[in-house]
């Protein structure tokens, strides 16, 4: 059953034998918090302290805050990274499945980008591989798309099927993949810390990223966990040794929970893919699951999917063998299968999940939400696509309606852009290279300005693009 689990009680607070002392009582929050601000080092029972206060409302607003904010400066080590870890986990409900699944279950999660649509490939390629993917997913917000916003932009899908209802149990047996919202009942702790984190400037912090992912990922009961950390001038760490760190605590986090979790380090400067958007992204990640596409989210799905997720948990040999079962699902037709059946379990009516997975892309964009207008944007002058830069475009399409800037509030899923050109070719002056989908006024000369300074031209000769992966982190006992 998909019910939850009795959840261990989180231990009682005791003082531990830690840098900052303490007596046989446990500190209060003031305490705490001079601690860590002073750089020092927080025992189990101080971290317990904390969550238990998060959740019987002890802990007032600025008390979370500055609590942040000092991990934020001074850090955690792996032991306090853990532990707060295990604490935001046991906050909640844990999932529970068939026991003769569990090399079966496994996921993705993505630190975030613009254009990034692999979710909605990478789970119904993997159940189409025989795997099962409880894939919990978040929404849009700041400048990163969501994954639950660009599904709930196919009409009537629904994200609410909690993963505490047989609904998830079900669609697993039948299907091998759903992608739902998060609980309330599952990790509250850490949709506190969440809510926080954003509004104090905190969000980039490797111990809370760490704990944030993994607390949620402890409670599906997993074999295997990849995490797409990315880096860039759109990514949390525009430095790739900053994300590598993030990369390496993820996965020795992990590796104490008993949980088998690999991280790819992957670019973020450019959108992945062509189309940035919900609707738009949608189509796009059809484009995948019909064997075509883009070859840079293709590559992408293949290696996280079958190099990594499929290899890790055992059910491939070797990497290549993996990926090379992700890639035939995504041609055979087996993949656009399973994420057909996956909308018509979460709510999408069967006519309209069939006629969006057989039909053609225009076909498909009639049968989705869609801008009112487009306003296509021309070279200012000749050269080779040097880049495009995510983030600007991303901030115009977020002022344009297709993100928010705080949680609730709504957006519009037919807003976004399509890059007309790739990276690597010849543009010449006056070739339309970007297309906007609008809503609302026409852009105006400021939102032009920012637009143009997102392509990068040069002088050089063309190239291919590179592929967005750059290395795979792994556990250090892996083969």
């Amino acid at each position: 059953m998909a019910a939850p689990g009795t959840p261990p009680p989180l231990a009682p607070e005791t003082a531990g034998a830690d840098s900052g002392g303490g007596s046989g009582e446990h500190r209060q929050l003031p305490e705490l918090i001079r601690l860590k601000r002073n750089g020092g080092h927080l025992s189990e029972a101080d971290i317990r302290n904390f969550v238990h206060a998060l959740m019987d409302g002890r802990a007032q607003d600025t008390q979370i805050g500055a609590m942040l904010m000092a991990i934020r400066l001074q850090g955690m080590d792996l032991e306090e990274t853990s532990v707060l870890t295990q604490a935001l986990a046991e906050s909640g409900q844990q999932l529970e499945w068939p026991k003769a699944w569990h090399q079966q279950l496994v996921d993705k999660h993505s630190t975030g980008g613009v254009g990034d649509k692999v979710s909605l490939v990478l789970a119904p390629a993997l159940a189409a591989c025989g795997c099962k993917v409880p894939m919990i997913s978040g929404r849009s917000l700041g400048h990163t798309g969501g994954t639950l916003d660009k599904l709930e932009s196919i009409p009537g899908f629904s994200v609410t099927q909690s993963p505490e209802q047989v609904q998830m149990l079900q669609i697993l047996e039948e299907v091998g993949c759903c992608i739902v919202g998060q609980s309330e009942k599952l990790v509250p702790a850490d949709g506190i810390l969440y809510a926080a984190r954003d509004v104090t400037a905190t969000v980039d912090s490797v111990p809370l990223i760490t704990a944030s992912i993994l607390s949620k990922k402890a409670v599906e009961g997993l074999s295997t966990l990849v995490v797409d950390v990315k880096f860039g001038g759109a990514a949390v760490f525009p430095d790739q040794e900053k994300a590598r760190e993030l990369a390496k605590m993820l996965v020795r986090v992990g590796m104490g929970l008993g949980l088998q979790v690999a991280a790819a380090l992957t670019a973020m400067d450019n959108p992945l893919g062509r189309n940035v958007g919900h609707t738009l992204e949608v189509e796009e990640a059809l484009l995948c699951l019909d064997g075509a596409g883009p070859p840079d989210l293709r590559d992408l799905v293949i290696r996280l999917a079958g190099g990594a997720i499929l290899w890790l948990s055992g059910q491939a040999e070797t990497q290549d063998q993996g990926a090379a079962r992700v890639a035939a699902a995504l041609d055979d037709g087996s993949a656009l299968h399973r994420f057909q059946l996956m909308l018509s379990a979460q709510g999408v009516d069967p006519g309209l999940a069939r006629a969006l997975c057989s039909g053609s892309p225009t076909q498909r964009r009639q049968l989705l939400p869609h801008a009112r207008k487009q306003e296509e944007l021309l070279s200012p002058a000749d050269g080779i696509v040097e880049c495009v830069r995510a983030l600007p475009l991303a901030c115009v399409l977020h002022e344009l309606g297709a993100g928010r800037s705080r949680a609730g509030q709504p957006i519009r899923p037919g807003v976004g852009a399509e890059l007309l050109v790739d990276v690597g070719q010849w543009l010449s002056r006056g070739t339309p290279w970007l297309r906007v989908h609008l809503d609302g006024p026409a852009l105006s000369s400021q939102q032009r300005r920012t637009l143009l300074g997102a392509l990068v031209l040069s002088d050089r000769a063309p190239f291919k693009a590179p592929s967005p992966f750059a290395e795979l982190v792994l556990p250090p006992t892996t083969p």
